[in-house]
Order: structure tokens, then sequence, then C-alpha cells
């Protein structure tokens, strides 16, 4: 992916495009690789990184929803099943499967949870992964060799998917300009333009060299998440908001907390949320919470609240118990939820994670809420609804079972005697890659997305950085000047990711993520 041409591309007046989308996350790079696969001409623009805000800070779970049979929402569970069994065989190297324990400490617990996911496996169908099991007390230790034997009356173990997120996005975006589409990061909508009252493009701005970039199209789509509500005021300044945001946040801790290649699920807590100790990257993650009444922002910080909430309740359930001093890195996301109706309050954990689509007034079409799993799925209605209000001659979707470029590749664990830092599995070969293919552009791109170093481990990657800054800068011809701005960047984005938290507003009653 070469940003400078594909921004080139973008700024020639002589190209016409079918579909302009706004937002490079999950949804909006989902859109692209489906409408440019159908062969029509697609455009997107990233105001930051692709999947910077939420999509890049998920529990990295491509999951039916076990907790959403709680709420009766079968159909839900049966669409996010299907699309994880075609996430599995479209790309097998960048997602896998996954088995989780849910440990039982009251004697019915095993079979009355082993009931609920006999019915979560029938709903997968042949997109299933494997059948669960009743495991006694001895099989679930050995499945989780740090979990807290005492009470243990036995577990049920289940499969699930997970993924690396920020990997997945770049995957999407690889494939959509394989496709044909113009994606491009670091440029930021600034006004939608209209004729006679509909919308025909936007005016953007490159935020990295200043450079104002005009695009029509036939049908322009705002996938932005957290950010819908900003897009749709640009359309009708007096749209009221249909998002509600709510805030998740993860812990990560040495692997040696889990101890064992399986995952728990802790299905109820205090406040009746649902729990994840998850093996990732070969470190534990644990999470999340749902915090209501935040304000909206690219890199939100995680809460004292939230991380004490998070270490309490894994102190419950594992032997050797994780302490504030033992977080590696934290990192928080904002879930975009559609208000029911699109107006109205309440607990942001009650809220469906079912997606939203709608077209405005002057046809700007807004694809909203959802979540990664089902991210093919919002693409498709998506791209069907936008064709309609392009006038555009219908194709059909192909998404299926298109196979995400690069989603075959095996992480490179490099030459150990190349590495970056002991702690962290990368090299100067990523970093180069990220430069020359992934369309990296500062330093929190490498840190942060196109490796995970920053979500890792906080002190390894801020020993780093020098080394990475003054490699990016020698692939991309920067100045000294440059890199001490980022680096200066860094220092401002790291409270984001520290153990060093923010203080909170309440939470608000959740049950889970």
């Amino acid at each position: 992916m070469n940003r400078s041409a594909l921004l080139d591309r973008l700024s020639d007046s002589s190209e016409t495009w079918d579909f302009l989308v706004i937002g490079g996350g999950a949804t909006g790079l989902g859109i692209a690789v489906d409408a440019a696969s159908r062969g029509y001409r697609t455009a997107l623009l990233e105001q930051a990184d692709f999947a910077e805000s939420t999509s890049s800070k998920s529990t990295k779970l491509i999951h039916g929803g076990v907790r959403y049979l709680r709420g009766g929402e079968v159909g839900l569970v049966r669409e996010s099943l299907r699309e994880r069994g075609r996430l599995l065989r479209n790309a097998p190297g960048l997602v896998k499967p996954l088995s989780f324990v849910v440990p039982a400490y009251r004697w019915y617990e095993r079979f009355f949870y082993g009931t609920g996911l006999t019915l979560y496996d029938l709903l997968a169908g042949d997109l299933g992964i494997h059948s669960s099991e009743h495991l006694s007390d001895r099989e679930t230790v050995r499945a989780i060799p740090n979990l807290r034997e005492q009470g243990l009356y036995g577990g049920t173990l289940y499969w699930d998917g997970q993924f690396d997120d920020a990997r997945l996005a770049v995957a999407m975006a690889r494939t959509a300009v394989d496709q044909g589409a113009a994606v491009v990061n670091h440029t930021r909508v600034e006004e939608l333009t209209k004729e006679k009252g509909k919308v025909t493009g936007v005016v953007a701005m490159d935020q990295i060299d200043g450079r104002e970039v005009r695009i029509n199209a036939k049908a322009v789509i705002n996938a932005t998440g957290v950010f819908t509500d900003s897009v749709r005021r640009m359309d009708e300044s007096g749209a009221g908001e249909i998002i509600a945001p709510s805030q998740g946040i993860h812990i990560v801790l040495d692997q040696k907390f889990l101890g064992g290649e399986a995952a728990i699920m802790i299905p109820s807590t205090d406040d009746g949320r649902v729990l994840f100790a998850i093996p990732w990257q070969n470190r534990m993650l644990l999470g999340t919470t749902d915090t209501g009444n935040i304000p909206v922002e690219l890199n939100p910080r995680p809460m004292e609240e939230e991380i004490d909430y998070l270490i309490d309740h894994a102190g419950r359930y594992l032997e050797e118990t994780p302490t504030h001093t033992d977080i590696r890195a934290t990192f928080a996301g904002l879930r975009p939820l559609v208000r029911p109706g699109g107006s109205g309050g309440g607990a942001t954990s009650k809220i469906s994670r079912s997606h939203y689509l709608s077209v405005s007034d002057s046809r700007l079409v807004t694809m909203a809420g959802g979540k990664w799993t089902t991210y093919r799925q919002m693409a498709e209605d998506a791209v069907d609804c936008a064709i309609e209000v392009g006038g555009l001659d219908t194709q059909p979707c192909v998404t299926h079972d298109l196979t995400l470029l690069g989603a075959e590749e095996k992480a490179d664990t490099g030459n150990p005697g190349r590495l970056l830092d002991p702690a962290l599995p990368y090299t100067l070969d990523d970093v180069e890659r990220a430069v020359t293919e992934e369309m990296a552009v500062t330093l929190a791109d490498v840190l942060c997305r196109r490796t995970r170093a920053l979500f890792l481990d906080v002190e390894a990657a801020k020993r780093i950085a020098p080394q990475v800054v003054e490699t990016m800068g020698n692939s991309l011809g920067k100045s000294e000047d440059w890199a001490a701005s980022q680096i200066d960047a860094l220092e401002h984005l790291l409270p984001s990711y520290s153990p060093a938290v923010s203080q909170s507003p309440s939470v608000d009653d959740p049950e889970g993520s």
C-alpha cells in the first residue's frame, strides 16, 4: 500500500467514485472490501490510523456472544456464529479457534452452563468448531493451571475464535487496495459537499502534510463508529445523538497468571458482567468493563475503578493473584452502541450489539453499532443499501468466501538475535515492513497497530521507541525534528496504555462486553 500514490489517485478529479466510505475501522474497511470486490469504484478515508479507535482495542475475540443468549438475542448469536465460521475460513492465519473454560463453584453450574453452551453449539450448525463438554475438577485445573481449586466442582469447555484486531484491519485494508479501492489513513473529512440538497462527496484534509482533497461519489457511507454523530451533524446540524458510547478496558498481565492455553469465561460477577481471561501474544488479557456516560475521544484512558474491578475479580478465581504492580499495559476502547430507537439512555450493557443502518433525507448512508465478529454482514448490508442510494447497477456480494490478503501469513518472530527487545517478539524487519507495505506513517502506528508493542508492555515499548523512530525516519526520509516530534507524541499517548490511571465517573450497572 503506497499512501502517496493512493492520495494522488484520490486527488485526481478525473476519477469518478461509486462509493466513498468515511471511517477506517472494522466497519468501514469491511465496506471497502465488499464494495471493491463487487467491482465498484471505492474510496475510503480514515481521520487517524486504520483501527486506531475502537477496532484495535477489543477483547480479541471472534465470537457468537454466549451472554446474548441470556438476553434472548438468539438471532444475533446465530448471525455471529455464522460470521465466526466464515472468518475462521477466510482469515486462517489471523483468526484461530480458542477453547474457553467456564469454572463451576456451585454444584449445579456445570450442568446449567453446559445446557446453554449446547444450544450455542447447535446455533453454529455446520460452521461450528468443536462441541462443548463437561470437565471434572481435575480436568478443569489441567486446562487452567492457575485456577483456584478450593470449592471447584469442575467446569464446562466450549470453543470460540481469537484474533489480532489491528492486524486483521491491516489485512482488510490491503485486500481493499488489491481489489481496486483507494484507502488512505490520517485524512480527516472536514465537510460534506452537496448538490440540490443531496450529499455528493467530501472535503478532506491530509493530517500529515496539510493537503486538501475533494472527492465526489455517487454514495457516501458514514462508518465512523463512536464518531458517527459528528458526521451526521455535518449532514444535518440539528441531528440528534444515536450513539451511546460505552467504555471497555483491558489489562495485560504475564501469562503465568493463566498458566495454560485455554481461556477463562466468568459468566456472572457482582454486577452481572461477563469477564474473560484470555491467552494472547504470550500474555494474559483480562477484561472487560462496560462504563457509560463517557466522552467520545480517540484514545480514552482506563479509569482507576475499572482497573480495581478487574484486579479484584481476577483474585477471586486465580490461585496466584495479580496486583496492580503486575500490570504490563492497559487499554480502553469505546463501543459505538446505538441507542434504542435512536435515542434514550439507560445502562449501556442493556443496549443490543446489533447494527443500525439508516439513510438521511440528503442520502447520507450511516452504518453504526455491531461488533467485530459481524463486520462482514454489516458491510454487505451497507453496500446493498448504498447501491440503491447511488442508483448503481446491482452486483452480488462475494465476501462470503473471499480470503483476505495476508490472512494466511503466520506471525514472524524473527531471528532472536535481532529482536528489538527481549520482552517483545518484534524486529527491525517488522518496522520496515510496516512503513513500506502497510502505510504506517507515525511512531504510534507502528508501536500500537502494525506491532502490538504498546499493548503488550509499556516499558518495553518505551525502550524500543528511539530505534523504531530512527528506522522509520530513514525509510520515510524524515528529519531529526520529525523523530523528536514522534517521541513527544508518544509521551502524550502513554497515559492511555500505562497502569497509571485517571479518575472516573461511576460505572453504569453493566453486565458484560
